[in-house]
């Protein structure tokens, strides 16, 4: 750990992290679903930790994002405030919760807040559902919008490639981007896109850009914590790092326990009563 990071116990505010953006600083940011993990990340220095709809993957077992609910996301949500001390935490707007009616969405959102006690929200789409999104900052909430590969729109893709690469649809996002910051949103998240393409748009704005496949020329980096920690390994896209390989760790832990009991060496007599 860093003595930056060490030192800097303050709590992560959106105001801090356009500060970041504005000093040059890159903002970290990370998936956790539950208490345990959400803990240890916090603990570590993590400036942003997100309660992604990941979690219907991750968690779940889902092949999309589509079918986590909103009682889902708010209880993966407490359980992640409950941990967290220092980091931002941001929490995914399920599917079908933000999706063109400004007064429903605004109601998903205020449940969100109020059942989580979460700091701000991330929401999918451009000027599809900005109606929506100005509808909720104007409640005083923050908004991390969502911009590239939308999960939740997958069906429509019918395909997980890098999306605008084509002139059309690069510039209806960088429109979509500008849209996104004049409604209110205090950062964006930019998925799998061309790395140029992510830098204009970084430039474009004075709002932090975080990045998932989107380069090196954003603001910040986010990953999903079981693909970075290597607990999944049937997930291995180009713009993936793994950091540890705790899929092998905790089989051998596993082994070893079932091995210790099969051969009675579990429990001894100084584990005993």
């Amino acid at each position: 750990m860093s003595a930056a990071i060490d030192d800097d116990k303050r709590k992560v505010t959106t105001h801090r992290l356009k500060e970041m953006k504005n000093r040059g600083e890159k903002i970290s940011m990370l998936t956790a679903y539950d208490f345990s993990m959400a803990s240890i990340i916090d603990q570590a220095g993590m400036d942003v930790i997100l309660v992604g709809d990941s979690a219907s993957n991750v968690m779940a077992g889902n092949i999309t994002t589509l079918p986590l609910t909103l009682d889902q996301i708010i209880y993966h949500g407490t359980s992640v405030m409950k941990a967290v001390k220092r980091a931002l935490v941001v929490i995914d707007m399920p599917f079908g919760t933000c999706s063109g009616n400004p007064e429903r969405s605004l109601e998903a959102a205020i449940r969100i807040m109020k059942e989580t006690g979460a700091d701000t929200l991330k929401i999918e789409g451009g000027a599809e559902i900005i109606a929506d999104i100005r509808k909720i900052i104007g409640a005083g909430i923050p908004v991390m919008g969502h911009l590239g590969l939308m999960p939740q729109s997958i069906n429509k893709y019918g395909t997980y490639t890098v999306r605008a690469k084509e002139k059309a649809e690069a510039e209806k996002l960088i429109s979509d981007a500008l849209l996104l910051e004049e409604a209110g949103c205090y950062a964006i998240t930019l998925e799998k896109i061309p790395a140029s393409l992510a830098g204009e748009v970084s430039a474009k704005l004075s709002i932090p850009t975080i990045g998932i496949g989107a380069g090196a020329n954003v603001d910040g980096q986010v990953l999903v914590m079981h693909d970075m920690l290597g607990l999944n390994k049937n997930f291995s896209p180009k713009f993936l790092r793994r950091y540890a390989d705790l899929h092998s760790v905790i089989t051998s832990a596993v082994q070893n326990y079932i091995k210790d009991i099969k051969d009675r060496s579990f429990p001894n007599e100084a584990e005993s009563y």
